[in-house]
């Protein structure tokens, strides 16, 4: 089972939103004792370097943003086992999501659903933007854009 780290990165660097997760897919066929659908399974010392990870991925993201004119960079870089995708929005917002290859998926099927991944996250950010109580840069506390984001991975990852 697959264990994610999503994060959106505000333009001032600053984290804005946070979620770790686990696979859905297969979850039936694989499912033991100690893995749960939805509860990510990082061990505690990459738990720890997650927000880390994905925060020293950012001046890849921003070298690689000049080189394309496309929002969705694919992978990006790769940590201790854990492959990195990045998204850029129209703001210069950056979607960040590391993941671990454990599971043997093929990296086709997984950049494809990544991509959908990232395009609708991003339809929900904007949908947040939207709201005019929000400023850019805030940190996301809204259980709804919670919820809906959790949808959207439960759908694609």
């Amino acid at each position: 089972m697959t264990s994610y780290y999503f994060s959106i990165i505000g333009t001032r660097d600053n984290p804005v939103y946070e979620f770790e997760f686990s696979s859905f897919k297969n979850s039936l066929a694989m499912s033991t004792s100690t893995s749960v659908p939805g509860k990510s399974q990082f061990s505690a010392s990459i738990k720890e370097m997650l927000p880390f990870i994905s925060n020293s991925s950012l001046d890849i993201i921003e070298d690689a943003q000049w080189t394309t004119n496309l929002f969705y960079l694919g992978k990006i870089d790769s940590f201790y086992g854990l492959l990195v995708n990045a998204f850029i929005t129209q703001g210069n917002i950056k979607f960040v999501l590391c993941y671990d290859v454990s599971n043997g998926t093929t990296q086709k099927y997984d950049d494809s659903s990544i991509k959908q991944f990232f395009i609708e996250a991003n339809d929900l950010y904007v949908k947040c933007l939207l709201n005019p109580f929000y400023s850019v840069n805030d940190a996301i506390v809204s259980p709804d854009f919670d919820l809906r984001l959790k949808l959207i991975a439960k759908k694609y990852l």
